[in-house]
């Protein structure tokens, strides 16, 4: 028997309706999925060498914005202890005298402290960063040549010295100077004196300090 007009269409929707529907791809696992080219050309271009130099300019510019707070220490403690002096000489208060050396003592301590970690910052770049950078770069001579040449300079010594020299005066001598003037004068007290005793220990270790990291 031949199948009806009706039959047929029937029989191909029964046999479209049970082949199976093509699958959709899978979705993409954000955990599990390669990393794309992009993200590894950019992670290749994070080298030693970019770090080291990345390293570099951090540390130079600390020791530019340390250099400027030193030199700016020193003004400013000549600055106080001359407004202390004026005070002492106007109202007549010998015992204000111990000021000075309480203020020298502060900012003598600060300047010197980053008088040693600029010093430290060039000790590194010559002895571990530039070494390191000319091995990875093939340089034959040092990388950062100014960090070698400034101090070959044949006055340099010279320099150091009375640098050395104007510290000393201002963090040492100007505030024993007031100590010598409190001791003459008639408001010595023997708390005060016990006072001035211990500036002047401190004074002492202050410029052992100095002497000691003169030639960094």
């Amino acid at each position: 028997m031949l199948p009806t007009e009706s039959s047929v269409p029937a029989e191909r929707a029964g046999a479209g309706a049970g082949a199976p529907e093509p699958c959709a791809p899978p979705a993409r696992r954000p955990g599990r999925d390669p990393v794309p080219a992009v993200a590894a050309a950019g992670a290749e271009d994070v080298t030693e060498s970019r770090v080291l130099l990345a390293e570099y300019d951090r540390i130079k510019e600390e020791q530019k914005t340390r250099i400027g707070f030193r030199d700016n220490l020193l003004y400013f403690t000549l600055a106080a202890s001359t407004a202390v002096l004026a005070l002492t000489v106007e109202s007549g208060q010998t015992h204000l005298l111990l000021a000075v050396p309480v203020i020298c003592l502060v900012l003598g301590w600060t300047y010197l402290v980053n008088d040693e970690k600029i010093s430290a910052v060039g000790h590194y770049i010559r002895d571990r960063l530039g070494p390191r950078l000319a091995e990875l770069s093939g340089a034959p001579g040092a990388v950062f040549g100014w960090e070698v040449y400034h101090r070959d300079d044949a006055r340099r010594t010279t320099r150091k010295r009375l640098q050395t020299a104007v510290d000393l005066f201002t963090y040492l001598v100007l505030p024993m100077i007031c100590l010598a003037a409190f001791w003459c004068s008639p408001a010595v007290r023997p708390l005060l004196v016990i006072v001035s005793l211990t500036e002047t220990l401190a004074l002492a270790v202050l410029g052992w300090q100095f002497l000691r990291y003169a030639d960094h």
